[in-house]
């Protein structure tokens, strides 16, 4: 296609990592015209190397969105692990929250799975949706309207018209800064040391994390019984850390781990590489601009003690997908100022709970915390059926705050009056 070329549909869908491509995928399949922007097209996922360094716990809720969108089996098909256990401890075990899914009549808890599994997935998906126009590797340039209607400027020189833009572009949103959308940034000066470790005995299928000086320390379980590790540490310790050979990281690791004898993890034998990334906090002010939205972290970037990261991300494209359905049954423009306005206040609510409520929660687990009050916490929640349900509900992303499609209503559903 030469230059200059314009193409109009209904929705543009800039930035196609998972939450962008979930959202392009779920708008397809709902019968609206996508023409989607992304600078990278992802390798294919070869099962036959070894595990990467970012994962994610898909909860059972996201695992449903997926599903809607054409991946998850293809992630099914793959390299992943289910867990139905999920232990939390205070540094010196004199406290523990434990969760079993059946008790809450779920089958998992969630699925640890490989980022670069699910964007394949997705991306695979993607290519086999009709009414999607994939434009990569192209990125892009500038937004103008035209007729009141958004127009990308793509650095390739393409113009792409539509009804509505969706930026999915990451926390370093160039959507959100050409709408001129502001938000909050806090840098807590941690990182998360990430690695794959096994243990003297196999994870058993349990998401452990234990809160240590500096920070949480987690151990997620992977197919072959090893663990992703996620250690929340200040930032020189990370960086001191990954200084260290496998032996001594591996001293310090059992140091932060070791507990009874009879539980999990147990002894820790082997470290494969490592590496950290920083942790910050971003919200942006609002989630909504003239015909356009954002997604995921272009919207929300959230301190990973929750680890609700990405499963917030594909929340918030399960949202737009069912508030453009029933804008379509009402007769309404997918760009609508009212349309959006619902779809900026439910995810903007959400996303404030989750975020500053882990902002506030963090300060719990550092050094100069408060450790009878975080004791008093875990037990509390121990203790009361009604808490530890609410918990498990909101992780598992099926609240009753929830978009229908990750509470097990399907698109057809959602197309039905």
């Amino acid at each position: 296609m030469s230059p200059q070329v314009r193409i109009d549909c209904d929705v543009l869908v800039v930035g196609a990592g998972m939450v962008g491509a979930a959202a392009a995928s779920l708008l397809a399949r709902s019968g609206y015209s996508v023409a989607v922007i992304e600078h990278h097209e992802p390798a294919a996922f070869d099962v036959s190397q070894p595990v990467g360094l970012r994962v994610s716990a898909i909860s059972p809720g996201s695992a449903a969105v997926l599903n809607e969108t054409g991946a998850w089996k293809q992630v099914l098909n793959s390299r992943h692990r289910h867990y139905r256990e999920m232990r939390v401890e205070d540094r010196d075990e004199s406290s523990v929250l434990t969760f079993q899914a059946a008790e809450f009549g779920l089958d998992t808890l969630g699925t640890i799975v490989e980022n670069d599994l699910v964007q394949w997935a997705l991306w695979q998906a993607l290519s086999m949706t009709a009414g999607v126009d994939v434009h990569c590797p192209d990125r892009l340039a500038e937004i103008d309207f035209i007729d009141g209607l958004p127009q990308a400027r793509l650095e390739s020189g393409k113009r792409v018209r539509a009804r509505l833009l969706v930026g999915a572009d990451g926390a370093d949103s160039r959507v959100r800064r050409l709408l001129g959308i502001g938000s909050d940034h806090w840098e807590y000066g941690q990182m998360g040391v990430v690695a794959v470790v096994q243990g003297a005995r196999p994870n058993p299928g349990v998401a452990w994390q234990r809160f240590v000086d500096g920070g949480p320390v987690a151990l997620l379980p992977l197919a072959d019984g090893t663990s992703s590790l996620v250690w929340t540490c200040p930032e020189a310790r990370a960086k001191e850390l990954l200084q260290l050979d496998d032996e001594a990281f591996l001293f310090e690791l059992g140091s932060a781990v070791a507990g009874s004898p009879d539980h999990w993890p147990g002894e820790l034998v082997a470290i494969g590489p490592r590496a950290a990334f920083p942790l910050t906090m971003r919200l942006s002010e609002r989630y909504r601009g003239r015909r356009s939205v954002l997604l995921g972290d272009a919207a929300h970037v959230m301190h990973p003690l929750a680890g609700q990261g990405v499963n917030l991300g594909l929340l918030d494209a399960a949202a737009l997908a069912e508030v453009l359905v029933v804008a379509r049954r009402d007769g309404l423009d997918c760009g609508d100022d009212a349309v959006l306005r619902r779809y900026d206040r439910w995810r903007r609510s959400e996303a404030e709970v989750m975020c500053r409520g882990v902002h506030g929660l963090r300060g719990l687990f550092l050094p100069q915390g408060l450790g009878l009050l975080r004791r008093v916490g875990l037990g509390l929640v121990g203790r009361s059926w009604t808490l530890r349900e609410a918990f498990i509900r909101r992780a598992a992303g099926q609240n009753s705050n929830a978009p229908a499609l990750a509470r097990g209503k399907t698109l057809a559903g959602l197309l039905r009056p």
